[in-house]
């Protein structure tokens, strides 16, 4: 879930992290860190958080037998 209070920390959505490139965060009290890692300030800000992509749905190749019981 995007607002659920048992997120695993990670920086790269963390509130005092900002993005310097796709793999770096620089924090308020670390400096430069991993966008996957986390340290014990973590504080979870669900603006940052890019939820996962919805896989494409098959809609082709389907025969009128698919729908019949």
């Amino acid at each position: 879930m995007l607002f659920d209070r048992k997120i695993e920390p990670c920086c790269s959505y963390c509130w005092y992290g900002t993005a310097l490139g796709s793999d770096e965060i620089i924090c308020i009290n670390r400096g430069i860190m991993d966008a996957i890692g986390s340290c014990a300030q973590f504080r979870y800000e669900p603006t940052k958080r890019v939820p996962r992509l919805i896989p494409n749905l098959k809609t082709t190749g389907f025969t009128e037998e698919d729908f019949s019981l």
